[in-house]
């Protein structure tokens, strides 16, 4: 199952990049034994300033045709890292091809296109920069992928 990180803006060198290319290539290495992966990133960007609509048509033309989808949202579910797993898990069993993670803009995620995500998933009720999100978005990948595999990495 191919995943796909599909966020507005462009990330420039520095430490979230490293972290970011770093917990995606042990993802790519752990998933590859798992049928998840490659991750691949996608960034859009809107440069005619047309706000959260124009970005959701960006986004909407990154994601895979018939990729399952799942939004980046302060108002979604908060699950555990375990139960993240276990679902990433069902829908590689379930024969999905490609999975895809929306990160919005600075305004978030245009409600048509929140509203087709097939699991709209919250890191907590704080808001957090766009570039952490993907921080976090990679580990929590990773992770998934060691919990998988039995990898003592993740302790509950």
């Amino acid at each position: 199952m191919r995943v796909h990180v599909c966020a507005v803006g462009r990330l420039r060198a520095g430490p979230e990049r490293d972290l970011i290319d770093d917990y995606l290539t042990r993802f790519d290495r752990t998933g590859r034994a798992l049928g998840l992966g490659p991750a691949q990133v996608h960034e859009v960007e809107d440069k005619k300033g047309g706000g959260m609509k124009a970005e959701a048509a960006l986004l909407g033309r990154a994601l895979p045709d018939g990729a399952v989808l799942v939004a980046l949202d302060e108002r979604g579910a908060l699950i555990s890292s375990p139960k993240f797993a276990e679902r990433m898990a069902g829908w590689r069993d379930d024969g999905c091809a490609d999975l895809a993670f929306v990160i919005g803009g600075a305004d978030g995620i245009a409600p048509d296109l929140r509203n087709r995500a097939d699991l709209k998933l919250s890191f907590g009720q704080m808001v957090w920069p766009h570039m952490l999100a993907r921080v976090m978005l990679a580990e929590q990948l990773y992770r998934a992928a060691k919990i998988l595999s039995g990898s003592p990495y993740h302790r509950t």
